[in-house]
């Protein structure tokens, strides 16, 4: 009898306990969710910059191996450029797309200038190219740290650098015949290039809230309780 007694207050306390932690578990959550805009500014702004990735690459491999297109190569990047200042007009207006863009171009412009310096063995040019890549690099840090406060000229400029170092490192691999170092550089700038995509969505978002709607929707879960 003592033993069923003591199996009785036993069950009593786990059926007890149990209540206790459904009611907790059952309690409404819910999760902030991005809006629809925020998602479609994100997809749009990891294209843009995978394309330049992308399109970067292959001008690299066209012009070190004088692929027949390569002008065509080097047009669709440069188009590359025009569509990322575009991408932020609607928040900046056209002068300050129109800068970025002409940034962005001389971007590419030195870069190409670097690969040829490079790829004909002349040092000399080739560290004045690079040196003049990386004071553009500088620029475009500068300005869009101007333009959002939630972008600082310093992180700006280190996600910055890390691909103008990466896709220097993809140039020097196909100028080298270096198949696996190319696949490698490659594989890390386009994971880079993601991160910083998502970091200038961020900072956009922000910025203007109000574009976004409502960025934090909320999505309940079942009462699964009384």
């Amino acid at each position: 009898m003592k033993k069923l007694a003591l199996m009785a207050v036993a069950m009593a306390f786990v059926l007890v306990s149990t209540g206790g932690w459904s009611q907790a578990a059952c309690k409404k959550v819910t999760v902030s969710a991005p809006s629809k805009s925020e998602l479609t500014l994100r997809m749009d702004m990891r294209k843009l910059w995978e394309d330049h990735i992308a399109w970067t690459k292959a001008y690299i491999v066209s012009a070190v191996n004088d692929l027949p297109g390569t002008d065509k190569v080097a047009a669709r990047l440069l188009k590359n450029q025009q569509d990322i200042g575009d991408a932020i007009k609607p928040f900046y207006g056209e002068e300050a797309g129109d800068k970025l863009t002409s940034l962005l171009k001389d971007h590419i412009l030195i870069a190409a200038d670097l690969v040829g310096a490079a790829k004909a063995g002349d040092n000399a040019k080739a560290a004045e190219a690079e040196k003049k890549w990386y004071d553009n690099g500088d620029q475009i840090a500068e300005f869009l740290g101007k333009a959002n406060p939630n972008w600082t000229k310093e992180s700006l400029k280190e996600m910055l650098d890390t691909h103008l170092s990466l896709t220097k490192a993809i140039a020097v691999a196909a100028i080298t015949k270096d198949l696996d170092a190319e696949i490698k550089a490659a594989d890390s700038n386009h994971e880079h290039m993601l991160m910083m995509a998502d970091a200038l969505t961020d900072g956009i978002v922000k910025q203007f809230p109000k574009k976004f709607g409502e960025s934090c929707a909320k999505m309940s879960s079942k009462k699964c309780c009384s």
